[in-house]
């Protein structure tokens, strides 16, 4: 499966993606169904929530809401409005990060745009990697 985060494409990979050598976001596409696997955590590390197969299992103070349909997952919180993570499926084996902003395990703050992904003091835009079957690696 190839996996774009922001501008930046990723071939090859195994769905995983790591941040801060982290594996914090899992992708995989079913027939009919785009399921995500994904940790929340606040500033200081703590999970806040987590999204198992695209539902949310764990919901702390039930500050998110996940919108799912076949193609595309959407998680927010609820009283900034924010979208946390965004992604959709571009073509049957492409699926797409281009919307979202969370914090890593280490406190980070991870911000992806159409145009790129930025996290601590590292920015990436307009690449294209071969994964070669692994992880996804950001930050």
């Amino acid at each position: 499966m190839d996996l774009e985060v922001g501008s930046n494409l990723y071939q090859n990979t195994d769905g995983t993606i790591e941040i801060e050598g982290v594996p914090q976001i899992q992708v995989a596409l079913k027939p009919n169904a785009l399921l995500i696997n994904f940790a929340v955590f606040d500033a200081n590390g703590k999970m806040t929530a987590k999204l198992v197969d695209s539902t949310l299992m764990f919901n702390e103070r039930r500050a998110y809401e996940v919108t799912r349909a076949p193609t595309s997952v959407t998680l927010r919180h609820l009283e900034s409005k924010n979208v946390v993570l965004q992604m959709d499926v571009k073509k049957p084996d492409v699926v797409t990060f281009t919307r979202g902003g969370f914090h890593t395990v280490k406190g980070h703050l991870l911000e992806v745009s159409s145009t790129e992904w930025k996290v601590d003091k590292q920015r990436q835009s307009g690449t294209t990697q071969n994964a070669e079957g692994g992880p996804v690696k950001i930050g």
